[in-house]
């Protein structure tokens, strides 16, 4: 319990019993003014009988009183409060319940009910925020299908002209169906309910995996490729970290110039085991580097488009590693170098 309250549960008590006495006193001195009066004075037990009972018809009567005042205004806060749950109900979350020292064994639960508006605001934020990013990444490839559609009714353009048409339409396509599968990763990954199959298994053998898996793209690009990776057995569900790999090695390659230096690296320490994937190129910004693992954020609004990004991608690594109890941070510099250094805790 805390000091304070000990402190104002050690002033009611002694309030009580002072008042107790003061009604006994009370009881005593009235009784003796009546017995002066009427000359007449009773037994000395039935005097003591009657000076309790008068105390006690005192004490009682101011109880009442007291209780009548205190439970008028628990009823107000409690009316209160059932009027900020009914308007949350109602989706108004924008409610607060006055909180001071006098709401009593209320106050915890005023607290709690403030907390709850405040939470259930942020989410629903969060929601509409997110009903409207959806709506827009969906707007988008579905307006340039729709225009590209009616401008192949026309039959005076050349074959050429259609093929880019139908090239465009057939990438938008691939968009919305990567977003409705990022989407639905996404939903199941904060859904608890994913399955998590953790095993031992070789990390720096997965990694060189998916290196030589995107070798095609780097090659094209003449990228410098710079490898480190150190013999390393880690606990770990391996078809989700593969998603992980996949997104930050593909970025890497996608936002590096011609000519430009990635580099992929694993190690490990007595407490985590490190991954770092870096690249030279355009950086990020730190305004963005705060955001960047917020879903549908895009670091590079002008270059996600025409990339096909959608935003999704850091939110889902974001996730998976969290899901290994892991962490994910990033220290880039605009211009420069970008760096991803993923770490995993290391089980005793």
């Amino acid at each position: 319990m805390p000091p304070m309250q000990r402190f104002r549960g050690f002033l009611f008590g002694a309030g009580i019993f002072l008042l107790v006495v003061f009604y006994w006193l009370v009881s005593f001195y009235a009784t003796n003014w009546l017995y002066n009066y009427m000359d007449k004075r009773p037994y000395e037990v039935i005097g003591q009988l009657i000076n309790s009972i008068g105390g006690l018809f005192l004490w009682g009567l101011t109880m009442t009183i007291l209780g009548k005042f205190i439970q008028g205004r628990q009823m107000e806060i409690f009316q209160t409060m059932i009027d900020a749950i009914r308007s949350m109900s109602r989706g108004n979350f924008n409610v607060s319940v006055d909180n001071n020292p006098h709401n009593g064994p209320f106050g915890e639960l005023v607290d709690s009910i403030n907390h709850m508006a405040v939470e259930l605001g942020q989410l629903e934020k969060m929601r509409q925020e997110f009903i409207s990013n959806v709506s827009h990444e969906i707007q988008s490839p579905l307006t340039s299908i729709s225009g590209f559609s009616r401008a192949l009714q026309n039959e005076q353009i050349s074959i050429e002209e259609r093929k880019h048409y139908l090239n465009i339409i057939e990438a938008e396509s691939k968009r919305l169906s990567k977003l409705s599968d990022n989407l639905l990763k996404l939903t199941s990954l904060e859904s608890q309910h994913h399955p998590f199959e953790p095993k031992n298994y070789r990390l720096d053998k997965q990694l060189r995996n998916h290196i030589l898996a995107c070798e095609p793209q780097w090659l094209d690009k003449e990228l410098e490729m710079d490898i480190n990776l150190n013999e390393v057995t880690l606990n770990a569900d391996e078809d989700l970290l593969s998603q992980v790999w996949t997104n930050l090695i593909h970025n890497a390659i996608k936002f590096t110039p011609i000519a430009g230096h990635i580099g992929v690296s694993v190690t490990s320490n007595e407490k985590n085991v490190i991954v770092q994937i870096s690249n030279n190129g355009v950086g990020i910004s730190e305004e963005d580097q705060v955001h960047i693992f917020e879903r549908f954020y895009k670091a590079d609004k002008s270059r996600n488009r025409t990339s096909g990004g959608n935003g999704l991608g850091l939110s889902i690594v974001k996730k998976i590693i969290d899901l290994h109890h892991g962490d994910i941070t990033v220290d880039s510099k605009v211009g420069e170098k970008t760096i991803f250094t993923v770490l995993f805790p290391i089980e005793k």
